[in-house]
């Protein structure tokens, strides 16, 4: 790649608007930087919980997800590149199962929260059910690989257990709502 940022910045974005990875010229508040944009606010959330105290096996798993990230922020930032596939969704979906195999069902809601870990991992969660939300968005403007859409699906999916995994491993636990706290 070479030295591609050699220099960070351009001014070529001063007027509201920045380069696609195609070099189409976008505003900065379209739907589809809107997208990429949240994809990259989830990695970084992610790298929050890398920089806590938590498990080797979690820590592998992340480190794979944020590199999945940012290939997905790719994708999004080049119209018609593919860079998320079914292969990426099924190891997704092996680590869900795995980690979830360890926990107790669930018969409440779970409030965010649980030690730092745990908390930083239900943050990341909701900015990805975000990136989700926006993806979604564009894509009913713009073409979108459906796996984009399902990737963000299940790795939200994946934080929350991770959270869950997280608030056991720290000794704090699970907090779960209280829906029957106002009756009475």
């Amino acid at each position: 790649m070479g030295n591609r940022l050699s220099k960070i910045y351009t001014r070529t974005g001063d007027d509201g608007s920045t380069g696609l990875g195609d070099g189409t010229r976008v505003a900065k508040d379209s739907a589809r930087v809107t997208a990429y944009g949240t994809v990259d606010e989830a990695n970084s959330a992610i790298g929050v919980v890398l920089a806590c105290d938590i498990p080797d096996d979690i820590r592998h798993v992340l480190v794979a997800v944020q590199h999945q990230l940012f290939d997905l922020g790719g994708e999004l930032c080049i119209p018609g590149h593919a860079a998320i596939h079914d292969a990426d969704i099924d190891r997704l979906e092996a680590h869900l199962d795995g980690f979830n195999a360890e926990l107790p069902p669930l018969k409440d809601f779970i409030l965010p929260g649980g030690g730092l870990p745990a908390a930083h991992c239900h943050m990341a969660r909701t900015i990805c059910r975000r990136a989700e939300r926006e993806t979604v968005t564009l894509s009913h403007h713009d073409a979108v690989r459906p796996e984009a859409i399902r990737y963000l699906n299940r790795l939200s999916d994946l934080l929350f257990v991770l959270a869950r995994v997280l608030a056991r491993a720290s000794g704090h636990g699970e907090t779960t709502w209280n829906h029957e706290r106002r009756k009475g």
